[in-house]
C-alpha cells in the first residue's frame, strides 16, 4: 500500500492544527560504509561496460543527478537500500547474477526508484522483463536500447529529475487545498456475508497531471516530513467522513493506512486519538493498516506507540502480510489484531498451488495467533468460496467493490444488506443521490419483499 476522500471543510472542532514539531523524526542512525542520502536526484547505474557507464555519468551530472556506479551484484541491493537512489538504470545481463532475481531484490525490498532497463537483448525479451517488474510492485519506468543515444539518455533523464522535483515541491501545497480527496474501498466479512466497513484511500488530484494514486506521491512524502502532514490531512478527513456516516449507520468501520515513520513519533497516538475524540468517533471502529516490512523496523519503538494505540482502543492491521521477513517471535509480540494477505498471493490461488498453500498457511497462522485475516485482490467469486472455505474473516477486491467516491458508499452498504448474505456484488453502477441509508433501505425493503412473495 497502500494510504487512505472527504473533501476538506472550514476549521471545526476537529481541525486541530499540523502535527506538533515533536514530530519530526531523526534520521536513523546508518552505516558509516552506506552512502550518505541528499536531497537531490540520485541515479544507481548497474551496468559493466566502463563506454556506456561513462556515457550514463556524463549525461545525468550533466542534469544534477548524484551518481554511483556498479558492476557488483553483492552491493546493488545493499546500495539500494542505503542509497535510497530515486532513479535505478540496470542492465539485466551487466553483473554476475540473474538480472531477473535482482529485481526481484528490488521488490522484496519495497525499491521505491524508477527502474530503467539499458540493454541489447530483444525487444520482447525487455518487455517481459518490464512486466514482470510491474507484476511485483516496482516502478518500470523505462527502457533504453543500445546503443544508447546521448540525447535520447538526457531526454529521459531530465523528464525523471523534473517530475520528482516538481511533485515533491507541489505535494506540500496540495495538502493545504483542496487537491486531495479519498476514495473508499468496502470491506467484506466472510463469515456474517456482509459489507461491515471501509478503507480510505487517498488520491491527488493534480491541476495538470490529473488523478494520481498512491504509488506516484506517497515515496516523495516518506523521503521527507511531508508523510506526517499527509497522514495527519488524512485522519482528519476519515474522521469527518466518519462522524456523517455515523448518524444513519453507526456501526460502519473504517481503516486508514499509517506510515512506519508515523509510528517513530511518540506523539502520534495521542494525536490520532484527540482527533477521533473531537469527532466524536470510538476509536474501536478505526482500523490503523501499516506495511510488514514497515512494523518491523526498530521493533522497540514500534512496539510502544503501537501498544498505546491499542491501549486507546484503535484496531491494527498489519498489512501486505507474506511478503516480507517477518520474524515469528516479533509478530507474536506486536499488538496487531489483523493480516492482510497480500494480492499477489490471494489472486494466483485459484490457479497456483503455491499461492493457494500459501495463503491457507497464512490464514491457519492468523488464526492461531488470535488475529483476523483478511484477503486482498479477490477479483472472482471462486476465490471468495475459497477464502471463505479456508477460514479467512474478511475480503477486499474488485469483485465486491472497487473504490468509490464518498456520496456512493451508504446506497454500496445497503445494497450488499438488502442481499440476505448473499457473496455477488452490487453492479458497479449503482447510482443514489440518497446519503441518508435508512431512507434508502425503507425504499428498497418493499419492493424486495414484493419480488420475494411474488410466483416465479
Amino acid at each position: 500500500m497502500p494510504f487512505s476522500r472527504a473533501a476538506p471543510s472550514e476549521p471545526s472542532k476537529t481541525d486541530l492544527g499540523p502535527l506538533p514539531k515533536s514530530a519530526a523524526i531523526p534520521l536513523a542512525a546508518q552505516d558509516e560504509s552506506a552512502p550518505a542520502i541528499s536531497d537531490g536526484d540520485r541515479l544507481l547505474v548497474v551496468e559493466h561496460e566502463p563506454i556506456v557507464s561513462g556515457l550514463v555519468k556524463h549525461a545525468a551530472e550533466g542534469v544534477g543527478f548524484e551518481v554511483i556506479l556498479t558492476g557488483d551484484a553483492s552491493v546493488v541491493l545493499k546500495t539500494a537500500r542505503d542509497w535510497k537512489p530515486t532513479v535505478l538504470m540496470l542492465d539485466l545481463r551487466a553483473i554476475g547474477t540473474d538480472g531477473i532475481e535482482l529485481l526481484r531484490g528490488l521488490a522484496e525490498d519495497r525499491c521505491t526508484a524508477h527502474v530503467i532497463l539499458i540493454s541489447g537483448l530483444d525487444g520482447k525479451t525487455m518487455e517481459s522483463a518490464m512486466q514482470l517488474g510491474r507484476e511485483r510492485g516496482l516502478q518500470m519506468s523505462g527502457l533504453l536500447h543500445k546503443p544508447v543515444q546521448l540525447e535520447t539518455l538526457r531526454e529521459l533523464l531530465v523528464r525523471f529529475k523534473s517530475q520528482t522535483t516538481r511533485l515533491s515541491s507541489e505535494l506540500a501545497s496540495a495538502i493545504e487545498t483542496d487537491e486531495l480527496f479519498l476514495e473508499y474501498q468496502l470491506k467484506f466479512d466472510c463469515r456474517l456475508k456482509r459489507m461491515v466497513g471501509v478503507e480510505g484511500l487517498v488520491r491527488w488530484k493534480h491541476p495538470a497531471l490529473g488523478t494520481l494514486y498512491p504509488d506516484r506521491f506517497i515515496p516523495l512524502a516518506e523521503e521527507t516530513d511531508l508523510i506526517h502532514r499527509l497522514t495527519d490531512w488524512v485522519v482528519l478527513a476519515a474522521a469527518k467522513q466518519m462522524a456523517a456516516w455515523h448518524v444513519d449507520n453507526p456501526a460502519l468501520e473504517m481503516a486508514v493506512n499509517i506510515s512506519a515513520k508515523n509510528v517513530h513519533v511518540l506523539a502520534f497516538p495521542d494525536r490520532l486519538h484527540e482527533i477521533f475524540q473531537a469527532a466524536g468517533i470510538d476509536c474501536g471502529s478505526i482500523t490503523l493498516e501499516l506495511t510488514e516490512t514497515g512494523a518491523m523496523r526498530e521493533p522497540v519503538q514500534m512496539m510502544d506507540v503501537l501498544t498505546r494505540l491499542r491501549l486507546k482502543g484503535f484496531k491494527l492491521s498489519l498489512d501486505d502480510f507474506g511478503t516480507g521477513f517477518s520474524s515469528m517471535i516479533q509478530l507474536q509480540k506486536m499488538p496487531f489484531s489483523e493480516v492482510k494477505i497480500d494480492r499477489s498471493f490471494v489472486m494466483q490461488m485459484m490457479s497456483n498451488e503455491g499461492c493457494r498453500v500459501i495463503v491457507e498457511i497464512l490464514i491457519d497462522l492468523a488464526r492461531k495467533l488470535g488475529l483476523r485475516s483478511v484477503a486482498e485482490g479477490v477479483e472472482d467469486e471462486a476465490t471468495l468460496r475459497c477464502l471463505m472455505g479456508l477460514g479467512c474473516d474478511g475480503a477486499q477486491g474488485y469483485y465486491l467493490a472497487r473504490p468509490v467516491a464518498t456520496e456512493r458508499i451508504p446506497a454500496f452498504v445497503c445494497d450488499y444488506q438488502l442481499m440476505g448474505g448473499g457473496v455477488k456484488a452490487p453492479s458497479t453502477e449503482l447510482l443514489s443521490p440518497l446519503t441518508n441509508a435508512w431512507a434508502w433501505r425503507r425504499r428498497r425493503a418493499p419492493a424486495r419483499q414484493s419480488s420475494m412473495s411474488s410466483p416465479a
